[in-house]
Parts: structure tokens; sequence; C-alpha cells
């Protein structure tokens, strides 16, 4: 079992990735693109027997105005506006079934669960493809485009992730000042740069975060998805410095430096598909106020239920302040 830096060493680590001159304009011309789509949100009632929650299938323009699946999930009778909470996915996986994932609207929360475009056949489904272009790439999706920023597949789901934000805001039982995101691994990736390129969230939840501290994370682990980068660039010798360039465009250590969002963060000191190296990086460079729970005999799992647990308390505190419930009026959406 590979094992990354002791634990002070690890408190003391700082990522050498930085960000290219032009990284906040590419980010401001790409989700003004975005923005610039005619495209509305579409919400559907979903029939699911469920006698505590509505579900509603959800599509919302992502990248490019390309539609995104998702789930939206409310308590049943609950009265708005609510806080919303909006998850993103770990790798491989998609939105899932209906029934899945009932946590957060279990809560009190409206929950949007994105989908993620060319995913979703891993470990749970997905229903939205990627319809960007592609070239040559290693098996996977963390090369897919990346031979230049403008064609890489994470410009589009990190669109699509702030994007889904903007749909929650306009659904009539959300609050839209009362916007958390939250993910693990990938999820918890994008969470982070929803953090910086949405800087009136509540409160943003990564854990375990993936796509950080690139640099480091090719070089110390062979677990993929991170071994994509390694497998692509043994083939494509003469692509590392092009390659590298593109990573620090979604890298999140430097999505981090700009974010002000509260963030929760977990680590986990034997997870091998996520160095905690990695994870340090982000949180160390982590620009707004943050926590950190180290789980020390956890792998990529990390705190599992006790993570919920942590991540319901730290929302509860940012989304719930005394006296604003999560049970006022919900109107406005199909029945």
């Amino acid at each position: 079992m590979h094992r990354d830096l002791t634990e002070p060493e690890l408190r003391a680590h700082r990522s050498s990735q930085r960000a290219p001159a032009d990284f906040d304009a590419f980010w401001r011309r790409t989700l003004a693109d975005a923005r610039g789509s005619e495209r509305t949100v579409t919400v559907t009632p979903v029939a699911t027997g469920l006698a505590t929650l509505d579900t509603f299938d959800v599509t919302f323009p992502g990248f490019a105005g390309q539609p995104v699946r998702a789930w939206l999930r409310m308590p049943r009778g609950a009265s708005g506006p609510l806080p919303a909470v909006v998850q993103y996915v770990g790798y491989g996986g998609g939105r899932g079934h209906p029934t899945e994932n009932l946590l957060w609207a279990s809560a009190g929360y409206a929950h949007l669960q994105m989908d993620t475009r060319g995913q979703g056949s891993g470990w749970s489904r997905g229903d939205t493809p990627d319809c960007g272009p592609a070239g040559p790439q290693a098996p996977g999706m963390l090369t897919r485009g990346v031979e230049d920023p403008a064609t890489y597949y994470y410009r589009r789901l990190i669109t699509d992730a702030v994007r889904a934000v903007d749909a929650a805001r306009t659904l009539a039982p959300v609050d839209p000042a009362r916007v958390a995101v939250l993910g693990q691994s990938q999820g918890g990736g994008l969470a982070l740069a929803v953090a910086a390129l949405v800087p009136d969230l509540a409160a943003a939840v990564a854990h375990v975060p993936f796509l950080c501290d690139f640099p480091r994370a090719v070089l110390v682990t062979d677990a993929h998805p991170y071994r994509e980068i390694a497998d692509y660039l043994a083939v494509h010798r003469d692509r590392v410095e092009a390659v590298h360039r593109t990573l620090s465009y979604v890298d999140g250590v430097n999505f981090a430096r700009r974010a002000a969002v509260p963030a929760r963060f977990s680590v986990a000191l034997m997870d091998e598909i996520v160095p905690p190296s990695t994870v340090f990086a982000a949180h160390q460079a982590y620009a707004g106020p943050k926590e950190l729970t180290v789980w020390h005999y956890n792998g990529h799992e990390a705190g599992g239920p006790e993570d919920d647990a942590g991540a319901l308390d730290f929302l509860r505190a940012r989304l719930l302040p005394p006296g604003r419930g999560a049970d006022g009026p919900a109107d406005g959406l199909p029945g």
C-alpha cells in the first residue's frame, strides 16, 4: 500500500501549482458564454412511491447551453423558500435513480443532484451525454480534450456545475440567498471550483476532493483516475507541458486560492485514489473560512456517514440560522 507524506509533512505541504495569467479571464468568458443561452429550466414531477419526499426531473442549460439533467428532491408538504443543496457526483457516476440519495431532502433542503455529462455507467446511471470535442485520449474522461483548455472535458463539466447553481436559484421553492454546494471526490473538486466561481454561495462541502494539485497527484499515485494522465503522457511524450497547462485551468488549488465561501473539507490518510497531500494542498490554499476533518484509518470512503453527519451540522449552521427553519411555503412547482 502506497503511503503519502507523514501527517506533519501533510500539514506543511504547499502545492507547486500556479494559475496561468489568463485563468480568471478564461473562466469569466466561459461562464458569460454559457449564461448567454436562451434555454429555460424544465421541471417535471416523477412518481416514486415515496410518502415523505417529492421528486422532479430537471433539465437545465449547461456548457454552451447544452441540456444537463438533474433530480430535484424536496420534503413533501414543505413550504418555502427553502435552503438548497446542489450536489455533484463522484467519478464514473451519474445522477442515479430517483429514489437514491434521499438524505438532503429528508433533512429539509431542496436538493438538486446534478448529472455528470458523459459519465454514469461506472457505479450509478447517468442520462446526460457529453457533446464536446474529444480527440486522442486515454480510457476514461480525464484526458478527453486535454490538448487545449478550450476543448477540455472539465471546462464543460465545471461550467455545468456553476449553471446548476444558477438553475437552482430560479426554482420557486428555493431561497437564492441560501444555496450551498456539496460533493465527494470528483464532486468535491467541482464544489471547490463553484465556490470560487459563484462567490455569493452560503457554503461549500468538499469531501476528499479530486482534481487538486495535479503536479503532485499524477506522480504519487498509480490509481485511477489520476493514472489516466500518466497513461496518456506515457504515449504522448511530447505533450507533457501542454497537458499540465490545461490541467492548471481546472485545478482545485487554483480555485481554492480564489474562494471566500465558508468551506468544510475532509481527507483520508489511507486514500490511494486521492492522495491526502493533494487535499491538504487545496485546504491550505483555500482563501475563505475553512475546516478540515482528518480520517486517519480510512481510504477513499473517508468518513462515510460521519462525514454526512458533519456536513449536516456544518450546513445547518450556515443555511438554517436561528429563527429560520427549512419548512416555509414551497409553491410554484408542477404537482
